[in-house]
């Protein structure tokens, strides 16, 4: 199989979504569902002050996550998928959703939560590199960083284990692992900053 070289465009998630509003069934899948239940069980407190979810999709998984969060930025490159995000959502408190591609338009601030759930391995080692000098420079002090990630076979540019594990020893000597743990075709992987 020949993987892309370099990280996927916006466009090619347009695409993507020109052609199902769904590609990968988050709304109905029960693997969805039960990953996103792990995903929130694996988050160590009950609330977090300002969080940054990427690669947020239609919003499923966003939906949830807001109800832990003072205020939640959710971004995704694509513009139809944060359109659907945003009628799957409706107004929620402290929730903003905007259209961002990652690394070229990370959203600055300071963050106690950054969750990458199913996005990394959409990019190429540089740009993966970028990305946990981002989260370096903007994780809080006692902030997490969050992984979840399909370990089976894909034609993206890293696979789920690269990408992990190219993040997590990228920032090993800032905000080492804290939990780890495979399911049966995902991993997932807490990381926190000492604070």
């Amino acid at each position: 199989m020949t993987h892309p070289t370099g990280s996927l465009p916006a466009a090619y998630f347009e695409a993507l979504y020109a052609a199902d509003p769904d590609p990968w069934r988050f709304r109905d899948s029960a693997y969805e569902a039960a990953k996103y239940a792990a995903t929130l069980a694996a988050l160590e407190r009950p609330r977090y002050g300002r969080v940054l979810e990427v690669g947020c999709s239609i919003g499923v998984l966003t939906k949830q996550l807001a109800g832990r969060c003072d205020s939640l930025l959710a971004i995704d490159g694509s513009a139809r998928a944060i359109a659907s995000a945003r009628r799957h959502c409706g107004p929620l408190p402290g929730l903003t959703l905007a259209q961002r591609e990652v690394p070229r338009q990370w959203p600055r601030a300071r963050y106690d939560l950054i969750l990458f759930s199913e996005v990394l391995y959409y990019l190429d080692e540089a740009d993966l590199a970028r990305v946990a000098a981002l989260t370096r420079r903007d994780l809080a002090p006692g902030g997490e960083v969050l992984l979840v990630h399909w370990t089976g076979t894909t034609d993206y540019p890293l696979s789920g284990d690269a990408a992990a594990e190219g993040l997590i020893g990228a920032l090993a000597g800032v905000m080492p692992a804290v939990r780890q743990e495979r399911a049966e075709h995902y991993r997932l992987d807490l990381l926190r900053r000492p604070g």
